[in-house]
């Protein structure tokens, strides 16, 4: 990663997610570290909403780019994906220089346990990691009737102090590359407990399928993972109204949810902390699965030789 930290510079950081360029959650995070006056913003965000598209990326066609005027900031909406515009902003193809921060955020509902594999988000800041440059996804834990749009603008408030140390971390060339931060914000973030190192759980939101006649039948699944019934009909919705009889509809449906009883992300957040999750890129099995199968493999060819298929 270059160095931008040349005497008297303000750090560079850039901004992503995976809820569009205009969504609050960014627009506030932009305009707080705007404001402060301490860091040169970049912004190379998704043109559209581009949730739960995990680590996708775009491969056999050309991005569309167009420039986007935010206010103290030089930033661009992209026909990708998170990773996409991540991958973008630090290839010095479009920005003139390497950001030596990418936060991706913030996300409008939480991001933890299994539910990272999902994220647009996450993905965003890990294709940073993946990289070499420092990376952190924000996201706030937004419930319908409880919260408003202002309460991005508090969760990034309460997410700059990590922020600033970081780039402090960064900038004498103390930070670990060896993971990225995954950070999430209580509900209640006036009141939040403070922050809190947590481990990934495997709190899971279970999904099922409903068959629909209409793209609006049975409720939207919204990006924070709960049903919204009264919505209005959207374009896709028109479209797909010109489906031939022969086409089945299936909508996803939030079936329930599974919580772990322990320390963990999910359920530190649960408790009103601000989660701060150290992730990787590898995904290792548990210890107990890797001692089954260094028992189990010697034995496959001995019990089921290719002879016999």
């Amino acid at each position: 990663m270059e160095d931008n930290f040349i005497a008297g510079d303000r750090p560079t950081v850039m901004i992503t997610n995976d809820d569009g360029i205009d969504a609050p959650g960014l627009r506030a995070l932009v305009s707080l570290l705007v404001s402060t006056n301490r860091f040169h913003v970049l912004v190379c965000a998704p043109d559209s909403e581009k949730s739960a598209v995990s680590h996708s990326i775009t491969w056999r066609h050309a991005l569309s780019v167009k420039q986007v005027d935010i206010s103290g900031a030089t930033a661009f909406a992209v026909s990708g994906t998170p990773a996409d515009c991540t991958s973008l902003g630090i290839s010095k193809a479009l920005f003139s220089s390497v950001p030596d921060l990418v936060i991706s955020g913030v996300n409008i509902g939480d991001n933890c346990g299994y539910h990272i594999v999902y994220s647009g988000t996450v993905a965003g800041a890990r294709e940073a990691f993946f990289n070499g440059i420092p990376a952190v996804s924000i996201s706030y834990n937004w419930v319908r009737g409880k919260s408003n749009v202002n309460d991005f603008t508090l969760a990034a408030k309460a997410c700059l102090p990590i922020i600033s140390a970081i780039l402090a971390e960064i900038k004498i060339k103390h930070y670990p590359q060896i993971c990225f931060l995954n950070i999430d914000v209580p509900t209640d973030v006036v009141n939040h407990k403070g922050y809190r190192l947590t481990r990934q759980g495997k709190s899971l939101r279970k999904m099922g399928w409903r068959q629909v006649t209409s793209e609006g039948g049975g409720g939207n699944l919204l990006s924070t993972m709960t049903m919204e019934t009264n919505s209005s009909e959207s374009t896709d919705a028109r479209a797909l109204k010109n489906a031939t009889s022969d086409h089945l509809l299936f909508k996803r449906q939030v079936t329930g949810i599974l919580v772990e009883n322990d320390d963990t992300d999910y359920c530190s957040l649960q408790e009103g902390y601000i989660t701060v999750t150290p992730l990787g890129g590898l995904s290792p099995a548990e210890l107990d699965a890797v001692s089954f199968f260094q028992n189990w493999l010697p034995g496959v060819v001995n019990h089921y030789p290719s002879s016999a298929l």
